[in-house]
């Protein structure tokens, strides 16, 4: 079943890299009806980040990589940087703990600064460990998100939230510390989020859930905002993880197939919850009728 004029599929947060297969995933994506993705940055040089440099050229490969998929494909990349936050427990021991927190700040600062700049769209993945850790590092890692929620809130843009999975207890945490940096919560997002949370149980943080098939129709009719997203890694030593790039166009297409206003549901969030997370709605040129 075609998909309705005008309608944008959205990978609402992915990850390609120079040594994956980079356009050719982002291909398969278009070809199976994408049409926008959230790209998050990563670590491209798997070893621990040592210096502001180091960062910044990441966040390059990051953007270069935006227009690469653009250019071949006509996908609209959107940028999302930030300090993974597991980098400052990976740096730690290298350069020390104090060391590390003044790098992530200043990686934080410079991903801010881009934002400002307009050339990315968020901060993201930013957050603290989905692990045991020392008390120390514990809270090195709050202070960090702290850092985080202040660059976010000076950029005004969303923040792409890493962390272990939350209750309802665990998303009034996070919106706590939101409304205490002065971000309003819908530009809060739980990435990765793998089971549906009701509305009312969010604390007004907006969800982006992982596009398995019984999860999105769990919860296709939750009012917006909330989002589909594979996290797809790109790494050719775990290939299709998490989910593969083309898993969101062909949950879209299943959602349009179930009933006769079925396509109707995926506005919500394709398009309403980009707009009142972002503050825009994306544009896609008419798809054909058939």
């Amino acid at each position: 079943m075609a998909l309705p004029r005008g309608l944008p599929v959205v990978d609402h947060h992915c990850h390609l890299s120079p040594d994956g297969e980079g356009v050719r995933a982002a291909a398969r994506f278009q070809a199976a009806g994408g049409t926008h993705l959230f790209l998050a940055t990563q670590n491209y040089d798997r070893r621990p980040l040592t210096d502001l440099e180091d960062y910044r050229r990441q966040f390059d490969t990051t953007e270069k990589l935006a227009r690469q998929v653009h250019e071949s494909t006509g996908v609209v990349v959107y940028p999302v940087l930030a300090p993974y936050p597991i980098d400052l427990l990976e740096v730690a021991p290298a350069i020390g703990l104090a060391a590390a927190l003044e790098l992530h700040r200043a990686a934080l600062d410079l991903a801010g600064a881009r934002v400002r700049e307009r050339r990315a769209v968020a901060l993201g993945e930013v957050g603290r460990p989905h692990f045991p850790v020392a008390p120390d590092l514990q809270e090195a890692s709050r202070e960090a998100f702290r850092h985080a929620l202040s660059t976010a809130r000076d950029a005004s843009c969303p923040v792409v939230v890493h962390s272990e999975d939350l209750d309802p207890a665990g998303y009034r945490g996070i919106a706590e510390e939101a409304g205490r940096a002065g971000v309003p919560l819908q530009r809060i997002v739980k990435h990765y989020a793998r089971q549906r949370v009701a509305p009312a149980d969010a604390a007004g943080v907006t969800r982006s859930y992982l596009a398995r098939r019984e999860l999105v129709r769990a919860v296709v009719d939750d009012p917006a905002p909330w989002f589909l997203e594979t996290d797809f890694l790109d790494d050719p030593g775990r290939p299709g993880a998490v989910l593969d790039l083309a898993t969101v166009p062909r949950r879209a297409r299943a959602i349009a197939e179930e009933s006769a206003h079925g396509a109707d549901r995926l506005w919500g969030p394709f398009s309403e919850s980009i707009e009142r997370v972002y503050g825009w709605r994306p544009a896609v040129e008419d798809r054909p009728v058939a």
